[in-house]
Parts: C-alpha cells; structure tokens; sequence
C-alpha cells in the first residue's frame, strides 16, 4: 500500500502546479543533473592535467640528475657502487629525495636493480602496462591505488601514491636503457586538485545558475503568454459556441415555422378547394342546367339561339369540369390519420385514378412511429406534382416512385422514361415552377432536393429527408 501512495500524491502534487511551475521544476533536474556530470568530468580532467603536469615536471628533473647515474645499464645489468652511492646520496639527503618515498630502476627484462626498499632489489616482476608504456619512452603518471605485487611493501604504510613511470636514455640517443619509477606522497597534490576543482564547480555553478535564471524568466513569459491566449481562445470558444446555440434555436424555430406555413398552406389549400367547389363551380352548374331546360323548350325560330346557347353550355360545363379539379387538387386527404406509408400510396393511387396511367411503386416499410404531419404533407405533395409532370410532360411513359428508408434518412425517387429535358435550359414557366414548390417544399424541412435529367433520359427527382430533424444530409 505504500509504494502506491507516493506515486498519487507525486501526480497530484504535480498535477496542481502550473505550466511554468512543471517546466522550471524539469528544467532544474536538467540543469542539475548537466551540472553534476560536468563538474565530475571537469574535476576529473582537472586530476588528470595536474598530475600530468607534475609527473612531467618532476620527471624532467629526475632525467636530469639521475640518467647520468645509470648509463651503464645499456652494457650492463648493474649498476656501478659509485653510481650506487651517488642515487643513495641524491635520494636522502636532497630536496628531491624528501618527496620521493620510493625509488625504483628497471631494467628492460622486468628486474628491479636499485630500490630504496632493498628486499624488492633483483626481483623480477611481470612488465605492466605503465612499466611497457616507460620503456617504450613514454612518461606515464598517475595516482595509484598500489594493487600491484611489486607494490605490496608500500601498500602497507600508504594507502595512496602518486606514481611516476619515466625512460632512461642513452646520453645522446633516443634509445631507452632502462625505466625509473618513483612515488610520491599525494597530501599536497589533493589539496591543490581540490582548490581546482572547487574553482571549477564554482564557475560551473555559477553559469549554470544564470542560464537557469534566464530560462526561469522566458518560461515564465511563455506561460504568461500563453495563459493570456488561452484566456482569449476559450472567450472565443465561448462565443462561438454561443452563437451555435443561438443558430440552432433560430433554425429550430425556422423548421417549426416552415412547418406550421406548411401546414396553415394546406388548410387555406383545402379552404380554397372547398369554395371553389361549393361556389363558382355550384353556380356554374346550376346556370348550365338551367341553359338546358332553355334549350330543350326551344321553338322553330331559335335554333340558331340554340346552338349559341350549346357552345356556351359546353364551355361551362368544360369550366366546371376544371374548377372541380382544381378544387380537387388543392385539397388533400385527411393525412393525420395515415401512416407514412399509406400517405405514399395514397398520392400514387390518386394519380392513377385521375390520370387513367400506370405508376410503379417500390417502397421499403417506413418506420411505424416515423412521419410528422409536416413530412406526410411534403411527400404526398411531391409525389403528386412529380407525377403530374411526368403525366404531362412524358405522357405518363415509365412511371416509378420508390422509396427507401436508411436511418435517419428517407429516400424519394420518382422517375419517368420520358423524352426528358436540358436543366440549364428550363424555359417552361409551369415547369420551372412546379420544380421551384417541390425544392422549397424539400428545403423547409432541411432536406435535399435534385432533378436528374437529359434529352432522351427520361427525368428523376430525388430527394432524402430526415426522419428524425438532423441536419446536414448530402448527396454522394
């Protein structure tokens, strides 16, 4: 349970901490973690460059007091008692010999021919890597841990010394004739390491510490920045979902007031259609029947008056005719009651009744529930004038309505083979009309309208409105 404690309340903790606060926090461990791995390397090369510089230092001096001590060794595996004399005399009782606390001579087989601890003097030893690098002319120096065998004797009394590996020359040549190695006490080499080092991760420090103080002020301008923008974006998104609000209620109301026009449109359709037919058409039948009974009292004398009274007759009876269809037409079945369903079959089985023609129906079952009385009244009514153009314009040749239902959408097509017509060039004034109602019918429920068509293609209307009010529905 505890190791899963800390881990929330570390995500919580940084969870409450602003952007800039995040950003400065990983910044430091950065910086940090940058300083402590350039410190370390920075004090490392700083041991290596002093103790190089003092291995150099000291083994120029040495070359230059004891290689003359030890030429003999290019002929000989001794060295002279003199010369003997001479190192012990140059190692304890010169300042050089005060810093030096071991001395040794190597030959070139690995033996030991003069130590300043006598027991190691004439033993041969391994050839290390430093001993190599020595006797190939390379001065090699370095603080050692004195883990080798050769150094078991010092390793009792010290725990660390400075070790310098340098070659001794034949006087005049480059030929190396032997390797001298010596250690010295490390005490005052630490303490000026130290002191460098302290310097180095001071400046290091200090460095860091202004980039870290600039960084903190642009990720502080950043963040202000940015808070100020987000500030402004989130208005902006408040606006804007503001006024999608806005415009989804005003096209709401616009969808319900097209839809009460539409129905309030076929209440004064019906109204019309009634008094045409209770009217005009009433009056106009009761006059031809009146010009009946005048005609059939006719005498000798008024034929001609007759045929007049006839071809007036005719045309009346021809208005009425008319006017009665036009009532008809203007005035549409008791919808509220059908079904979606039976509204399409009610709008293709009265044209058939009227027109004496064939229509084609291929209908998927709509959904029971589906069908408004707005959307009932926007099919019968394009079915009826869809048909009615294809009756007059095609002759009625292939008629077919189908309807399909994908959800949300119902699909309308209706269809004649007919000589069809360029829809560029729509010059017939009853035409462009009908199509005009049928678009704007389709529209005012949010719905899409096109009219397919082509000389000597036939003509199709196709339409898709929501079962359900969502918008934007496209064609493919």
């Amino acid at each position: 349970m505890k190791h899963n404690v800390l881990p929330v309340r570390l995500k919580n903790f940084l969870d409450e901490l602003s952007l800039a606060q995040r950003s400065m926090m990983v910044s430091f461990v950065i910086i940090a973690a940058g300083v402590v791995g350039i410190g370390f390397w920075v004090g490392e090369q700083i041991e290596v460059g002093v103790v190089n510089r003092i291995g150099a230092t000291a083994a120029l001096y040495v070359d230059s007091v004891v290689s003359q001590q030890l030429q003999e060794l290019s002929q000989s595996s001794t060295i002279l008692p003199e010369h003997l004399q001479a190192l012990d005399q140059l190692l304890h009782e010169t300042a050089l010999g005060q810093q030096i606390v071991v001395f040794k001579v190597w030959d070139k087989t690995g033996r030991v021919v003069y130590s300043t601890i006598s027991d190691t003097i004439g033993q041969t030893f391994p050839i290390g890597e430093r001993l190599q690098l020595s006797l190939d002319g390379t001065v090699v120096a370095r603080i050692s841990e004195l883990d080798e065998d050769e150094n078991l004797p010092e390793k009792k009394i010290w725990p660390q010394l400075l070790e310098i590996y340098m070659p001794v020359r034949l006087r005049g040549t480059d030929q190396v004739i032997a390797a001298v190695e010596f250690y010295q006490i490390t005490d005052d080499l630490d303490r000026e390491i130290k002191a460098a080092q302290m310097r180095s991760w001071l400046v290091i420090g200090g460095v860091m510490l202004v980039m870290y103080l600039l960084l903190a002020a642009f990720a502080k301008w950043a963040s202000d920045t940015i808070a100020r923008q987000q500030v402004a974006l989130n208005a902006q998104v408040d606006n804007l979902i503001l006024l999608l609000n806005q415009n989804k209620e005003l096209d709401e109301r616009v969808r319900r007031a097209a839809a009460k026009v539409a129905t309030l449109n076929e209440r004064i359709l019906r109204r019309i259609g009634a008094e045409l037919h209770d009217g005009p058409a009433q009056d106009m039948s009761l006059a031809a029947l009146r010009l009946g009974h005048v005609i059939g009292r006719k005498t000798q004398e008024e034929v001609t008056t007759e045929e007049q009274l006839t071809g007036v007759q005719k045309l009346l009876q021809h208005a009425i005719k008319d006017i009665r269809g036009i009532a008809s037409g203007l005035s549409l079945p008791q919808l509220q009651e059908l079904s979606l369903a039976e509204t399409i079959v009610r709008a293709v089985r009265t044209h058939e009744r009227r027109s004496g023609t064939k229509v084609t129906l291929i209908m998927d079952d709509p959904p029971e529930q589906a069908g408004t009385l707005p959307l009932k009244i926007t099919v019968y009514r394009l079915i009826q004038e869809a048909l009615n153009n294809a009756f007059r314009h095609a002759g009625g040749v292939g008629q077919q309505v189908e309807v399909s239902v994908t959800n949300p959408y119902l699909n309308v097509e209706v269809s004649d083979q007919g000589p069809g017509f360029d829809i560029k060039n729509v010059v017939h004034e009853e035409m462009h009309l009908g199509v005009e109602g049928m678009q704007e019918r389709v529209e005012s429920l949010g719905g899409q309208f096109r009219i397919l068509s082509g000389t000597g293609q036939g003509t199709k209307v196709q339409v898709r409105l929501s079962l359900d009010g969502v918008e934007g529905i496209e064609y493919e």
